[in-house]
């Protein structure tokens, strides 16, 4: 019998929260890094993501019945990098001074662990619907992330937030390089983790995350 999919409101919680991809499965961590430096670079890469997401998690939801299993990977592959090249000429066209920045980054959507992941755990098993808000969930859960951690990196490197200067003190260069980056996800990933459990309680179980620095 086929398990009875989880609700909207689920599925868009599981993504933000529950199995945020960058602070709860711990993937596709060096992207996040490299883009970070500032929140508009954050915004404009998790956009890319949660569109490459949605749009990959329903094709596979559409065509699932048609796929072999056998070459279920090369499909997927081929799915996502023909929506990767979408958006990319999409922000070439019409953002052509923030796709400079994060334009190869967006190239290299096609690789990140959380896409094809979440196609094969849950699109390819699952109806249109979930699978919409699953792939919108995951990427919502994505962008959110990369807002947070650009946020943190622009005032603490910078001084400045979108662009206006904020801090009254001399910024701190560390947080503007790569080793500020992933100083700055194990930050908010311990404190994502510890706010998760004290709302959680002391008997609830604990979740692992199952991810790494995959791309």
């Amino acid at each position: 019998m086929q398990t009875r999919p989880p609700g909207v409101r689920e599925l868009l919680l599981n993504g933000i929260f529950g199995e945020n991809p960058v602070f709860r499965l711990a993937l596709s961590l060096c992207p996040a890094v490299a883009v970070t430096t500032t929140v508009m670079n954050g915004i404009t890469l998790g956009i890319a993501v949660l569109f490459v997401q949605v749009l990959s998690s329903v094709t596979v939801a559409i065509f699932r019945k048609f796929i072999h299993p056998r070459v279920r990977i090369v499909v997927y592959t081929i799915i996502i990098a023909v929506w990767v090249s979408v958006i990319d000429m999409t922000l070439a066209a019409f953002v052509p001074a923030l796709y400079a920045q994060v334009g190869l980054y967006v190239k290299l959507i096609v690789a990140f662990a959380i896409i094809i992941s979440r196609l094969e755990i849950f699109a390819s098993r699952q109806p249109l619907v979930p699978s919409f808000w699953d792939g919108m969930g995951m990427g919502l859960g994505f962008t959110f992330a990369l807002i947070v951690i650009g946020a943190l990196r622009e005032l603490l490197g910078n001084g400045s937030l979108m662009g206006y200067p904020l801090t009254p003190f001399k910024p701190l260069l560390f947080f503007a390089l790569p080793a500020g980056g992933f100083f700055s996800i194990a930050l908010l990933m311990a404190l994502f983790n510890y706010i998760e459990a004290k709302m959680a309680g002391p008997g609830a179980p604990r979740k692992t995350g199952g991810g790494g620095a995959h791309g």
